[in-house]
């Protein structure tokens, strides 16, 4: 196996590696509504929202106090 075959076999492991990363997530709210996301919410912005990407790819953004909880999907 020359270099370049050993370079390419290292970057497909990374990227391989990079995609299992991200954790489903749970984001209950206090009426009861859940999203479920791809990767952790972001936390609470300055204005007082969390802003997060469901799993159908629509940008969420609720307010602070409306967040019940946020849990890792088991």
């Amino acid at each position: 196996m020359n270099i370049k075959g050993v370079g390419l076999y290292v970057a497909l492991l990374c990227c391989f590696g990079v995609a299992g990363c991200s954790t489903a997530t749970v984001v209950t709210l206090q009426n009861g509504t859940q999203y479920v996301t791809k990767d952790l919410p972001k936390t609470k912005s300055k204005d007082g929202f969390y802003e997060f990407e469901d799993i159908s790819g629509k940008t969420v953004r609720v307010r602070a106090d409306e967040v019940a909880t946020v849990k890792t999907e088991d």
